[in-house]
Order: C-alpha cells, then sequence, then structure tokens
C-alpha cells in the first residue's frame, strides 16, 4: 500500500515538473537531467509555484492540509510560495450518509432515532477529516427539540492520514538532507508540527473543548456568537453542537442587503481579535471566510474550533512592546524586545538587529498608517529575525496567519478600516494593565495565595538548612531566606503606603 502511494507522489512530482528544485544542485543535478529524459509529455508552462500547489492538490486532502499549514510559515518560504499555497481549498467529495449513521450509533452507543428526532443524511458540508448533517435533538417526550449540526469524522482516515505523515516524514528527511536550504527550512520540524495539528482534528472532543471555551469567554457578548456544544452527544468520532444561521461573510452583496453595517462589522473583527489575544490569551486560530457566518442581529458567528492557539503573558508581552514600538518607529526598542524574550542569542548586537529591523520596516510607513497591515508588520519581523537565528514559536506563527485573515476580511468589508485605530486602545490597555500600581496590584493577588504556602513553612526549611552538615545548602538556605525577607519586606513596604494612600485620600 504505502509503495503504491510512493509510486503515485513520483507520478505526480514528475507531471507537474518538481523536479526543477533540484536543477543547479551538483549532488542532483543527474537525478534532474536523466528525468527530462522521459518521454512522458508534462506542460511545464505554470510558474514553479503555481505546479506544487497543483501538485498538491492532485496528492488529495491531506497535502493539500499540509500546504495550507506550509502556507502559514512565511518565516520559512519565500512569498510567492507562500501566497500560491494560500489559495488552497480543502474540497473533497463526501461520504455516504449512511457510513455516518453507523459512525454516529458506534460511538455514541445507541440508534440514531433514540437521538436526533431527525438527521439528514445528506451533508451540508464535508471535507477531508469530517463532514456536518443537520439535524434535530429528540426531547424526553419524543417530539424534535434543538436543531444542531452533527460533525462526523469520516471512516478510515487515521490509517490513510498515518500513511502520508510517515511518506511526508520521509520526503521532509530528503529535502533535509539534499537542498541547500534544507536544514533552514527545517522540514522535518514542520511535518512534526503538521502531524500535532491533525492529530488534534482527529478528536473531535479537543475541538469540541476548544469551541466551549470560546463560548465562555464571549458569553453575553455583543460581537460574537458561538454555539453551544452539547457533551451528551459528543465522542472523538461525533460532535453535537447548536445549530447557527446566517449569511457566510464572504457574501458582501447578501450582507449589505440585509442591512447589515460593513463598517462596524469589519471593526468588530479586529476588535474580537485583539481581545481573544491580549484579553484571554486564547484565540480562533482558522477564522477564514468559510468559517465565519453573521447573524442577523450583525454578530459574528464562528465555526469549526479545531485549530485554536495559546499565548503566554510573555508573548502577549512580546506582541504588545513590539506593535507599540514599531508604530513610534523605535526599532531599538524593538531589537532589545527580541533580546529579552530570548528567542535572539543572548550575544546578538542590538545596534545590529536594529539597523535590520529598521532596513524592512522603515518602508512600510511610506503608506497611510490606514493602510498598514498589522500581519505584514509580523512577517516583516519575522523575516529579519530569521538573520539572527531566532527560534520563531508556533503559536506566534498561528496568530500571524489569523492577523492576515482578520485583516483581509476586515479590508474587504470596509476598503477604509484603520486598524491601528481600532487595535491601539487594546494594547495601550494591556500594557498599563502590566506596569505601575496595576501591575503591582495583580501581581500581589495573583502571588498571594504562594504567599500563604510557603511562609508558614520557612521555620522549618530554615531549621533543616542550619542542621544540615553541608555547606552548600546552609549557603542556600540563608540566601532563600534572604529573598523571601527582601519580598516580605517589599510586600509591607507596599501595603503601607498603600494604607498610608486610602488615609490621605479619604
Amino acid at each position: 500500500m504505502r509503495l503504491a502511494r510512493f509510486i503515485k507522489i513520483a507520478s505526480t512530482f514528475y507531471r507537474y515538473g518538481l523536479d526543477e528544485f533540484f536543477a543547479g544542485r551538483p549532488r542532483l543535478r543527474l537525478i534532474h537531467g536523466l528525468i527530462r529524459l522521459a518521454p512522458i509529455p508534462r506542460d511545464l508552462s505554470q510558474p514553479l509555484p503555481v505546479r506544487v500547489r497543483l501538485a498538491l492538490e492532485a496528492l488529495g486532502p491531506i497535502f493539500v492540509k499540509f500546504g495550507q499549514v506550509l502556507s502559514t510559515r512565511r518565516d520559512l518560504l519565500p512569498a510567492d510560495y507562500a501566497d500560491e499555497l494560500a489559495r488552497l481549498q480543502d474540497k473533497v467529495p463526501p461520504f455516504p450518509g449512511e457510513e455516518a449513521r453507523r459512525v454516529v450509533e458506534v460511538s455514541l452507543g445507541q440508534p440514531l432515532e433514540a437521538i436526533y428526532a431527525e438527521f439528514n443524511l445528506a451533508p451540508v458540508a464535508s471535507a477531508s477529516v469530517a463532514q456536518v448533517h443537520y439535524a434535530r435533538l429528540r426531547q424526553p417526550d419524543g417530539t424534535p427539540g434543538r436543531e444542531v449540526a452533527v460533525k462526523v469524522l469520516r471512516p478510515g482516515i487515521a490509517p490513510v492520514i498515518a500513511q502520508d505523515l510517515a511518506l511526508m516524514a520521509t520526503l521532509a528527511g530528503l529535502v533535509e538532507r539534499y537542498l541547500p536550504d534544507g536544514k533552514r527550512l527545517k522540514p522535518r520540524e514542520v511535518v512534526a508540527e503538521f502531524d500535532r495539528h491533525l492529530h488534534d482534528e482527529l478528536d473531535l472532543m479537543h475541538e469540541a473543548g476548544n469551541a466551549s471555551q470560546l463560548r465562555r469567554n464571549f458569553v453575553g457578548s455583543d460581537q460574537l456568537i458561538v454555539p453551544e456544544v452539547y457533551f451528551d452527544y459528543c465522542s472523538r468520532n461525533v460532535m453535537t453542537m447548536e445549530w447557527m444561521r446566517g449569511i457566510p461573510v464572504s457574501q458582501i452583496d447578501a450582507l449589505r442587503n440585509a442591512g447589515v453595517d460593513l463598517k462596524k462589522l469589519s471593526r468588530f473583527g479586529v476588535e474580537i481579535f485583539f481581545t481573544q489575544v491580549f484579553r484571554h490569551g486564547f484565540f480562533h486560530a482558522d477564522m477564514h471566510p468559510g468559517n465565519i457566518f453573521v447573524a442577523p442581529d450583525g454578530r459574528y458567528i464562528a465555526l469549526d474550533f479545531g485549530i485554536v492557539g495559546s499565548l503566554t503573558e510573555t508573548d502577549k508581552h512580546y506582541l504588545a512592546v513590539n506593535f507599540l514600538a514599531f508604530f513610534n518607529r523605535d526599532y531599538h526598542r524593538v531589537a532589545t524586545a527580541h533580546i529579552e524574550s530570548g528567542w535572539v542569542p543572548k550575544d546578538t548586537r542590538a545596534e545590529e538587529l536594529e539597523a535590520a529591523v529598521r532596513t524592512v520596516c522603515e518602508p512600510i510607513f511610506e503608506k497611510p498608517l490606514s493602510q498598514i497591515s498589522f500581519g505584514l508588520v509580523l512577517l516583516r519581523l519575522f523575516e529579519t529575525s530569521r538573520r539572527f537565528n531566532v527560534e520563531i514559536q508556533p503559536q506566534l506563527v498561528l496568530l500571524q496567519k489569523t492577523l492576515l485573515n482578520i485583516e483581509g476580511l476586515g479590508r474587504q468589508l470596509d476598503p477604509d478600516l484603520d486598524l491601528w485605530a481600532t487595535a491601539k486602545p487594546f494594547l495601550v490597555k494591556w500594557m498599563n494593565e502590566q506596569v505601575g500600581w496595576r501591575g503591582l496590584v495583580k501581581t500581589i493577588r495573583n502571588e498571594a495565595p504562594n504567599w500563604a504556602s510557603t511562609l508558614p513553612a520557612l521555620p522549618r526549611k530554615i531549621n533543616e538548612a542550619l542542621s544540615a552538615n553541608h555547606a552548600e545548602l546552609l549557603i542556600a538556605g540563608y540566601t532563600q531566606l534572604m529573598r523571601e525577607q527582601k519580598r516580605q519586606n517589599f510586600l509591607l513596604g507596599v501595603i503601607a503606603l498603600l494604607l498610608l494612600g486610602l488615609l490621605f485620600w479619604r
């Protein structure tokens, strides 16, 4: 089976002329020459990036999804390849409805009719990993209840994915070994990253958890609706969630005819994104137009939660500092933020990185501020960082991809959208919350539980340190005591200042 698949890949490789990657490579020039002597005709009139996209489409849905993931790695790929791969569409024929019935019944352990009063065997949407059916839950009295969308994993997809991933890993090893840029492109790491994403999508309970978290984050929102998940009717292979009605966000004329305020909608998209990033640290990372609808009341509807991103406080600080510094043209601060994050080697000279950032980013300001792309800013920073051996974190790559989607969507709805004017209040507010007295109070509140458990144990730890025969342990205990004493003195001083402030304020 694997041999047949490998032959299919090799023939597709030849058909679309991808052997051109071997041209000019001393170790592979002979192979390229032999392939060109083959008598089978082929059309090589299209540019190479286009042929790469067509080859991935010919190899099937798993390779299409790989190309989609690869398109986000603009820190690794040339722009023309990334742009072309971003055009890949995950469209495959649906599997029969009776197979969906069997998957649901086996996964949920009940006959289909016992769970759903109505279940449409014809799917409403189909993709490489799963397809979606319209249904209605059965109420206790047997009557039809809530309308739901039932996502069903494609039967037999796991072994197909395992086979294609094994072949991708083999090809990645060959690329890394034989192509001059192989090691820089990190093909095996990219395949491993794709493997993780794909296996997350293969567990629909993972997606259900993501949807539930996002819904909880936006409960009561006047900007975004997230469908409710019915966990009683979910498993690894089946996910049941609230049915949502709306207009696809890509249908601009339909939105306009429905009376939707497109300028307001475009601003909502940016605000939703920055709320997820800087307030929640948890964001929907697959927000292309196919996954977004607009409700009759003008709110966004989010769908498909297989891919999400999470950000630490360090990540958020990195982003806020870099965005604010960039738009203030403070390139030295951009450089030092990279070094402080630890993603640039510590021996990197800030002045050299500053000069590189200035060279790449300064031309962007030739455009009006309202036309500057946040996604492009991040992309330029990633490209510059590559020269300094920066390890770009996967969550930031996901964020950059999502930001490009949001920007494209926002400016499709409103060409005059000023992303900076919309985003700056979020960045400034977040920075204000991290520094000054607000940040201090937040830190004290977060650390107080740790102090409550640490302070009572201090006498015992000191006694253990004093009774030890090893000088190193004694020194360590003394150092810890002094450090803890300084923290407590600082805390007492802060509390005293706060109390005095309250007294004078009264």
